[in-house]
């Protein structure tokens, strides 16, 4: 784990780190694997992805001297490291990107001399990132804003308080200066902002199912669903996020399903539920959704490989064609991190998630 300040306490998703030592501590089942594997599996996936620390530059940087092991340099990639072994790692300071500001037209629903809220289309990624160098949010608010962006981010995510997937659409907040920065980011860090998502989901989550209520996960909540399940980069795909019973990071999330689609009411193919985030890590409701065996329509990473049948008529049709999570965050709320107003916005579905939806409809049974 990172050497933590103020602004890097709010999660996965929602924070930065700034400090430049890194703390890697090798779990038992990275024992007798050589150093540079290990820290490539024990390294908090997120800080290794922002620092481009894969297991190649791991790998360089041990050969540099910029890995020790209590305190005196260890330069030997190919060293057997054994359970418990902390070692810190002294990458480089990452080379800022020289942004050009880019004039894409945004969907503002709220700015004032704090903030601003976004209605961010899917396809957009957040931030620069590999394969995302142009055309992001934050092109965009550099355009749009000009200097006065807040600077905590970093230059290559100024203003960005916390993200949500390129291919998920819906609502971000993003600060203008470093004190609502600061302030927004200690309400992500406290679980205390209000964040809904509607998603279309395979199947129907129900409280009667004795397979659903039977994971540890899952337990039920008046009129919904909670999963609380821990969630770590996946051993054998980095890219991907995964449920793990230790060593992950704390992941809540509530359910509640507001639409069951099929032509038989006692078996749904398809349901419309909303999403409440507690805590905010990468991928969360996508990982925790798929956990539970209703993963969410169009997702090509945890959900790939489902189909409807002929029964389902143009519905099965417009699931198969849509490729991208079917997932929109239309609800924000949060607190005015300089004048203490209470805010809370909401935006509607875009026409892709809206007519994939209306194509369900007709097969409405609950």
């Amino acid at each position: 784990m990172a050497n933590e300040d103020p602004f890097d306490a709010a999660s996965d998703e929602d924070g930065f780190s700034h400090s430049p030592t890194l703390d890697a501590i090798i779990t038992d089942a990275a024992a007798g694997q050589r150093l540079d594997k290990a820290l490539a599996l024990c390294l908090e996936a997120d800080l290794a992805a922002e620092h481009g620390l894969s297991r190649t530059r791991l790998r360089a940087l041990i050969e540099e001297g910029q890995v020790s092991l209590n305190g005196g340099a260890v330069r030997d990639p190919s060293r057997k490291v054994a359970a418990g072994d902390l070692f810190q790692i002294l990458p480089p300071p990452p080379k800022p990107l020289e942004l050009i500001p880019e004039a894409i037209p945004l969907d503002i629903i709220y700015e004032d001399t704090d903030l601003l809220v976004v209605d961010k289309p899917s396809g957009m990624a957040a931030h620069p990132a590999p394969g995302a160098e142009t055309g992001t949010l934050v092109h965009a608010l550099l355009a749009h804003c000009g200097d006065s962006l807040s600077g905590v981010g970093g230059v290559e995510r100024p203003g960005v308080v916390h993200r949500i997937d390129k291919d998920t659409s819906g609502l971000l907040v993003v600060a203008k200066n470093d004190r609502a920065h600061a302030g927004l980011s200690q309400q992500f860090a406290k679980h205390s902002v209000e964040r809904s998502y509607s998603a279309l989901v395979w199947g129907a989550p129900d409280r009667g199912d004795p397979r659903l209520m039977g994971l540890p996960a899952v337990t039920s909540v008046e009129d919904r669903l909670r999963i609380e399940a821990e969630l770590a980069r996946a051993r054998h795909d980095r890219k991907k996020m995964a449920v793990v019973t230790s060593g992950g990071k704390r992941a809540v999330t509530w359910i509640a399903v507001r639409a069951r689609y099929g032509v038989d009411p006692s078996r749904p193919f398809a349901s419309l539920v909303e999403c409440m985030l507690e805590t905010g890590r990468t991928h969360q409701i996508r990982v925790h959704m798929a956990h539970i065996g209703h993963p969410l329509l169009g997702d090509q990473t945890y959900g790939r490989g489902r189909k409807l049948g002929s029964e389902a008529g143009e519905a099965a049709q417009a699931a198969a064609a849509f490729h991208r999570q079917a997932l929109h965050a239309g609800l924000l709320g949060f607190t005015h991190p300089c004048t203490g107003e209470a805010l809370r916005f909401e935006s509607a579905a875009p026409p892709d998630f809206a007519e994939l939806r209306a194509k369900f409809e007709p097969f409405r049974c609950g």
